[in-house]
């Protein structure tokens, strides 16, 4: 299980649509056709899910690279 937010910073987070604290959980991301379970910081009443800039373009660039040279 990878986490790419640090469990200190979650608590820093507030869920724009219903105003609670966010908390880190887990959380299954799916990229073509495969499932990457890793903690994110998710909203515990709506289940809004914060995915940090680190993962939306460095880390899924480095997925979908191996994924495409196999």
């Amino acid at each position: 299980m990878s986490s790419y937010v640090n469990s200190d910073e979650v608590g820093d987070w507030i869920c724009a649509d219903c105003g609670s604290e966010l908390e880190l959980g887990k959380i299954e991301v799916r990229y073509m056709g495969s499932g990457y379970p890793v903690d994110l910081p998710r909203c515990p009443k709506c289940g809004q899910v914060f995915i940090p800039e680190k993962l939306a373009t460095v880390k899924m660039a480095e997925i979908e690279k191996l994924l495409e040279d196999k």
